[in-house]
């Protein structure tokens, strides 16, 4: 865990950087300048040297797709292999940063540096606003050493980029890691099919909640328009409507022509184990593969690194099943 020497600062939007215009606050260019401002104003001591990248244009998160994470993992392979640097920090928006800090979890799988994303509740420059706070404190993190993989830095905490949640709207706490418990082995080590060389792809990804009242039509319609993978989210340790023949017929033939079905808990806390209850292994049976106690983030992002890689369904079950980076949980 060597010191950061030479920082990328990546910056793509999101609060931290925004200004008022005439709709509300909206992202906005110009905040290298400000940075280099507020180090000055306050007098930041141990923060690394650092060049500053952005993504044009810069975007509110809620816009946040996955041609948005393709262009991060290449900027940062650019400020890595072209600019020496041996850290980077990602600046965006709240909305959908645990999910950028998943994707990228497994989009940069095997980098040799450390990766930090972080964000803020209110603008830099608002008063009260945490932004130079999260800012400065992951830059000082990355200074003193961190370890290699993808995590996100907010309200003074480092957290696990592939088990981070956002649980708060109206708080500087926004994120944290809850407990899961470790159901799956850990890979031995990354093929080259999807480590951070592995050119990826756009794909189509779906997730859809289990809820009483749910019919067969609609999983239906959705599985027919097309999706490469549908994330279902199960009650509790991975249930669904048992009893529904036309639904389990409907997944099981997606299945069949090659769609990756995958199942996460409903439950902040849950864990899907299917053998639990009947109920369960009858999604097992229809062809739906555990996430175990991934989070929703985790688990989509996982899916589009295993599936934009062009592996096949075998595959990425296969890669799926096994702990890749610790987003498995402890």
């Amino acid at each position: 865990m060597a010191a950061c020497k030479r920082l990328l600062l990546l910056y793509t939007g999101g609060t931290i950087g925004m200004q008022p215009s005439a709709d509300g606050l909206a992202p906005a260019s110009g905040f290298e300048a400000r940075v280099r401002e507020q180090q000055i104003e306050e007098g930041a001591d141990h923060l690394p040297d650092w060049v500053f990248g952005e993504l044009l244009p810069p975007i509110d998160s809620a816009n946040m797709s996955q041609a948005n994470w393709l262009a991060m993992v290449s900027a940062i392979r650019t400020g890595i292999e072209q600019d020496g640097c041996d850290a980077v920090l990602v600046l965006q928006g709240t909305d959908t940063l645990a999910y950028s800090a998943a994707a990228l979890s497994f989009l940069l799988l095997g980098l040799p540096v450390p990766v930090v994303l972080t964000g803020a509740m209110l603008p830099a420059g608002v008063e009260g606003s945490d932004a130079w706070r999260n800012l400065f404190g992951a830059m000082r993190a990355l200074h003193q050493g961190e370890a290699t993989g993808v995590q996100v830095y907010f309200n003074d905490a480092l957290m696990h980029g592939a088990r981070v949640s956002k649980l708060r709207s109206d708080a500087f706490d926004a994120f944290t890691v809850l407990p899961r418990q470790r159901d799956s082995q850990r890979a031995g080590q990354i093929p080259k099919a999807i480590d951070y060389r592995q050119p990826r792809q756009p794909v189509s990804i779906a997730v859809l909640p289990f809820y009483p009242g749910i019919q067969a039509e609609h999983i239906g319609a959705l599985l027919s328009s097309g999706v490469q993978a549908l994330l279902l989210e199960c009650y509790g340790s991975g249930t669904g409507p048992s009893d529904n023949a036309a639904l389990l017929a409907a997944l099981k033939h997606a299945h069949e022509r090659g769609v990756v079905l995958a199942a996460i808990s409903q439950c902040p806390q849950g864990h899907v184990e299917f053998g639990v209850y009947a109920a369960g292994s009858q999604l097992q049976s229809a062809g739906l593969v555990s996430a175990g106690g991934m989070t929703r983030e985790a688990a989509l992002g996982k899916l589009f690194s295993l599936l934009g890689a062009g592996l096949s369904q075998t595959e990425v079950e296969h890669w799926f099943s096994l702990d890749l980076c610790g987003e498995r949980a402890d």
